[in-house]
């Protein structure tokens, strides 16, 4: 979506839609692009409800506020509404393995001395963790592991590889939490099934201790369908898009809610 075209169109897009009496009308673009705060860290935008007041080849207008306005990519938008819809958009925004949204607050509840209990909510502004479902380790090149999944980013620089990996539908985590004597034979592991337009299947990502780097391989039931060996972990987050990621996450999730209803003109009576 050309959004400098957008910019230029707007204010003829919306005539009629601003009341007569406002001197400005505000707008933000859902083009797929990772949004940022004014403090410049990055945000996932709130879901929304609102009307359908024009079209473009490219755009979807819809009337949120009084003057306020969302711009729609039409090429992401799971549903192409019609003029004068009511409808509930959903953006992308990143989440964690129980499906919340990665930026909600951590609440942690602790015991007081005098019996009584006190519960308080963190949020960390431009945090938005997805920490793996998986036990704490003994092996410290897993605990590495863990770690470089949860705070490496992904290749589009919005996401952390954990944000990729629940948009992939990672579940039924496993791993492999050798001894030092063992890192060899059973080297350390973590294994997790996905299923996306790519791949569906089994994922597991080893550390080759001999040398220092990770091989990732896909399986569906006993057979291997790809391995990649000699992975550094600054490549991870490129490798595993490039066997996982087909892209669906960036989609607008519309629902229509309400058509609009068109009068029919009744005949004259006889």
């Amino acid at each position: 979506m050309d959004t400098q075209s957008i910019r230029e169109q707007m204010p003829t897009l919306v005539r009629g839609h601003v009341p007569s009496n406002a001197r400005r009308f505000q707008f933000a673009i859902y083009d797929g692009q990772p949004k940022r705060s004014t403090l410049g860290f990055y945000v996932d935008p709130n879901p929304f409800d609102g009307t359908v007041v024009a079209t473009t080849r490219d755009a979807i207008i819809v009337k949120t506020g009084r003057t306020q306005f969302a711009v729609l990519d039409r090429q992401l938008v799971t549903v192409a509404p019609d003029d004068g819809a009511k409808i509930h958009v959903e953006p992308y925004a990143r989440r964690r393995f129980d499906g919340l949204r990665a930026d909600t607050p951590e609440v942690q509840t602790r015991n007081l001395s005098d019996g009584t209990s006190c519960t308080s909510k963190t949020y960390i502004l431009g945090s938005a963790p997805a920490k793996l479902p998986v036990p704490s380790p003994d092996c410290p090149e897993l605990a590495d592991l863990i770690s470089q999944l949860e705070q490496l980013p992904a290749p589009d620089g919005f996401r952390r590889i954990t944000h990729m990996l629940v948009d992939a539908g990672a579940r039924d985590f496993t791993v492999v939490d050798p001894s030092p004597a063992n890192i060899i034979a059973t080297p350390p592991t973590i294994g997790f099934s996905v299923t996306t337009a790519k791949f569906c299947g089994q994922v597991a990502i080893l550390y080759d201790r001999g040398r220092d780097t990770y091989v990732v391989e896909l399986h569906r039931g006993t057979e291997t369908i790809e391995r990649i060996d000699d992975v550094y972990f600054d490549d991870l987050g490129a490798v595993l898009e490039s066997l996982i990621d087909d892209g669906s996450w960036r989609q607008i999730k519309v629902c229509v809610v309400d058509k609009k209803q068109t009068r029919q003109r009744q005949a004259p009576a006889a």
